[in-house]
């Protein structure tokens, strides 16, 4: 979108944490917008970068976002750290499919009998993780 953007486009996004994960990146991009031209404005908190309080605002507010954000992360290693100590946490569960009904699946996807999203739920694996495992198999 950054490249496509033209001078004198006014850009409108929900909420500042969608743009960017942290002040510096929002910041960075926001200059990047202002040398091009091109204003943001924020729905959710109704601010426009193209003023000076508008900058200040985003500035700000970027800065409680990243905040947020970093308190959140640390609450979850916490968690996850306490839940480890209990023998709860079990982390990502490696899907195991047998290389019979793999094959079998994928020689029907590969004949356009069925497709991926049909393969998926054949094998009860979701999409990403078919596509990464035919990724790791060199199929895709």
């Amino acid at each position: 979108m950054l490249e496509f953007v033209r001078e004198g486009d006014t850009i409108y996004i929900h909420d500042f944490s969608r743009l960017a994960r942290s002040t510096k990146d929002l910041l960075d991009i926001v200059e990047r917008l202002n040398k091009k031209g091109v204003s943001l404005v924020s729905n959710k908190e109704n601010i426009d970068s193209s003023t000076p309080t508008g900058k200040l605002m985003l500035t700000m507010i970027g800065a409680i976002a990243e905040f947020e954000r970093r308190n959140l992360l640390e609450r979850q290693r916490e968690g996850i750290e306490i839940a480890k100590r209990e023998g709860k946490f079990k982390g990502g569960q490696v899907k195991r499919i047998e290389e019979d009904l793999f094959e079998k699946v994928y020689q029907a996807y590969k004949a356009r009998e069925i497709t991926k999203k049909a393969m998926a739920e054949k094998l009860h694996i979701s999409r990403p993780t078919l596509d990464k495992m035919l990724k790791d198999k060199g199929l895709a």
